[in-house]
C-alpha cells in the first residue's frame, strides 16, 4: 500500500499502482492538513468576497459572481464543461497513475477539498474502476483540463469507465465495485480537474521504460561491435575521465565491462583498424548524453510528483491564485526526451546497417543471408528500422514552443505539455522496436564468426535473443521476431543489470 501524504511519492510508486502491484491511502497527517484548509474554503464559499473556483466562473468567466445557491452546481458544470477530450483513451495504466498522482497532489492540503474527494481516488484505484479518458484535447495550462475532468466525470457517478474488464456508465461501474459517487461541494470540481497530471502519468511511465532502453541498447551495441569485430579501446575510463560527464562515464564502463573476456575481440587484437566508424566508437558520448537526460527528467518529474498544481491554493486562512498548473516545466523536459531518444533510435539504426550493408563490411555476407541473391537476409529488417527512426524525426519536432491562445485569450501562453508527452510514449516504442531489430541483426552476425564466442556476459543475452526468435537462419517472416524482441526488451531481460544477475 503506497501511503500518500503530498510528499514523499516517487516515479517507482506511480508505476507499482498502475501496473495494479500495489494500491494507494491517504495518510492520516493528510487528512489533517485537508481538513483545516477545507475549513477555509468553506468559510470564504459563505463570504461575499469574490475566490476564484469557489464563487465565480472560471478561465476568461472568472469575474462572473455565482451565488451561494448556485455554487455545487458550479463545480458539477466545471466538470462536465471540462469533459471535452477526443481521441484515443489513455492506456489503463496511464488512468491509475493519473489518478494516484492526483490523489497525491490533493493530499498536500492545499487544495481546500474534503477528504473524501482524495479518499474515493483512492478507493477507485484499489477497486479496478479507470476512467475512459480520451487522449487528446489538453493544452497543458490550466494544466491537463480534459483528461482530468474525464476522470472527475467517474467521481462523481458519470461518464464512462473500465470495470472487469468491460466498458461501461461510470455510475454502474462504481455500484458494481461498492463505491458511493460523491456530490462535489465547493471548489471540489476545479481542483480535480487543474494540474499536469495526465502528461506526467504518461511521462513517468514512459521515462521507466526508457530507462531500460537506453541499459538494453549498451547490450545491444557490444553485441554489435564485437560481431563488427570493433575495439573497446574507446571506451577506456581515461579517455572518459577527460571529459567527465556523468552519462558518458557509466555508458564507457558498461562497455568495456560487458565485451571483457572475447574471444573475437582476442582474435583480431593486433589487426591494423585504428578507428571504428562514430555509431561504434561515439556510442558512449551519444549514449551517455541520452542517460544524463533521462537523469534530469527524473530530477524534474520526481518533483512534480510531490507539487500543488491546483489553483487556487490555501496557505493558513487566505487563497492565492496563481499559475503552478502550467506545465511548460514538463513540456520542456518532454520534448527534450524525445529528442535523446530519436538519437538512440539513429545511432542504431547507423549500427544495423553497418551489420548488413556489404559496402561497410567485409567481414559478414551482404545482409546477413546464408544464401545471399537465393536469400534477402535481413535488407527489409533495416528498411524498418529506418521507417521508424524518420517517423522519430519527426515526433522530435518540440511541441512546448508551439502556444496557441487559448480561454477568450485568458489562458494566452499554454504549454502543449500532453501533446509532448504523447509524442514521447510513440517515440519510446519506434526506439525499442528499433533496438529489438538491432538485437537480432548482432545475433544473427555473431553466427556467422562461429565458433568463436563473444564475452561470457554477451554470450547470455545471445542465448536470450536466439531463445525469444524463431530461428536466426533463413529467410521467413521477421515480424514475429521482432515483437518477441520487443517484449524480451520491455521485461528488462535484455539489461547490463539482468546480464549481472545471471
Amino acid at each position: 500500500m503506497v501511503s500518500l501524504d503530498g510528499g514523499r511519492l516517487t516515479i517507482e510508486d506511480v508505476v507499482s499502482v498502475a501496473s495494479a502491484r500495489d494500491a494507494a491511502a491517504i495518510a492520516p497527517e493528510a487528512i489533517e492538513k485537508m481538513t483545516r484548509s477545507r475549513a477555509v474554503v468553506e468559510r470564504l464559499a459563505a463570504g461575499d468576497a469574490p475566490v476564484y473556483g469557489v464563487n465565480t466562473g472560471v478561465g476568461l468567466l472568472a469575474d462572473v459572481r455565482v451565488p451561494p445557491a448556485d455554487l455545487e452546481q458550479l463545480q458539477r458544470n466545471v466538470v462536465r464543461s471540462h469533459a471535452a477530450g477526443t481521441g484515443d483513451p489513455l492506456d489503463r495504466e496511464e488512468v491509475r497513475a493519473m489518478m494516484l498522482i492526483r490523489a497525491n497532489v490533493l493530499a498536500k492540503g492545499y487544495s481546500g477539498i474534503r477528504p473524501v474527494v482524495a479518499e474515493r481516488l483512492c478507493q477507485m484505484i484499489e477497486r479496478g474502476v479507470t476512467p475512459v479518458v480520451p487522449s487528446q484535447g489538453s493544452v497543458g495550462a490550466s494544466g491537463d483540463l480534459a483528461p482530468l475532468a474525464h476522470m472527475a466525470l467517474v467521481l462523481m457517478g458519470e461518464g464512462e469507465a473500465e470495470f472487469a474488464g468491460a466498458r461501461m456508465p461510470g455510475r454502474e461501474a462504481l455500484r458494481l465495485a461498492g463505491i458511493e459517487p460523491v456530490a462535489l461541494a465547493s471548489k471540489e470540481g476545479i481542483s480535480l480537474v487543474n494540474g499536469t497530471q495526465a502528461m506526467l502519468a504518461v511521462g513517468c511511465l514512459e521515462l521507466v521504460a526508457a530507462e531500460t532502453l537506453i541499459d538494453t541498447a549498451e547490450v545491444v551495441c557490444a553485441l554489435t561491435l564485437d560481431a563488427q569485430r570493433g575495439t573497446p579501446r574507446a571506451f577506456e575510463q581515461r579517455l572518459h575521465a577527460a571529459r567527465p560527464h556523468p552519462g558518458q562515464l557509466t555508458s564507457a564502463a558498461h562497455l568495456l565491462r560487458l565485451l571483457e573476456g572475447s574471444e573475437i575481440r582476442a582474435s583480431h587484437v593486433s589487426c591494423r583498424r585504428v578507428q571504428d566508424a562514430y555509431s561504434l566508437r561515439c556510442a558512449p558520448q551519444v549514449h551517455g548524453a541520452v542517460r544524463d537526460t533521462l537523469a534530469e527528467a527524473r530530477r524534474v518529474f520526481s518533483i512534480e510528483l510531490n507539487s500543488a498544481t491546483d489553483n487556487p491554493l490555501v496557505f493558513d486562512s487566505e487563497v492565492l491564485s496563481g499559475g503552478n498548473f502550467h506545465g511548460e516545466p514538463l513540456a520542456l523536459q518532454l520534448d527534450y526526451l524525445a529528442i535523446a531518444l530519436t538519437a538512440l533510435s539513429g545511432i542504431s539504426e547507423r549500427r544495423i546497417d553497418r551489420l548488413v550493408n556489404p559496402a561497410l563490411n567485409e567481414d559478414l555476407p551482404p545482409f546477413l543471408a546464408q544464401h545471399a541473391g537465393l536469400e534477402s537476409g535481413l535488407m527489409m529488417a533495416q528498411v524498418t528500422a529506418a521507417a521508424l527512426v524518420a517517423e522519430n524525426r519527426v515526433l522530435a519536432t518540440p511541441a512546448s514552443p508551439g502556444s496557441i491562445t487559448t480561454s477568450g485569450n485568458k489562458e494566452d501562453f499554454v504549454s502543449m505539455g500532453m501533446t509532448s508527452a504523447l509524442k514521447w510514449k510513440r517515440v519510446v516504442r519506434h526506439t525499442r522496436a528499433v533496438l529489438a531489430i538491432e538485437a537480432l541483426a548482432a545475433a544473427r552476425a555473431l553466427e556467422f564468426l562461429r565458433p568463436l564466442k563473444t564475452s561470457p556476459v554477451l554470450e547470455v543475452a545471445r542465448a536470450r535473443i536466439r531463445a525469444a526468435c524463431t530461428t536466426l537462419e533463413g529467410d521467413h517472416p521477421i515480424s514475429p521476431d521482432i515483437a518477441a524482441l520487443e517484449k524480451l526488451i520491455s521485461s528488462g531481460r535484455l539489461t547490463v543489470g539482468s546480464l549481472d544477475a545471471g
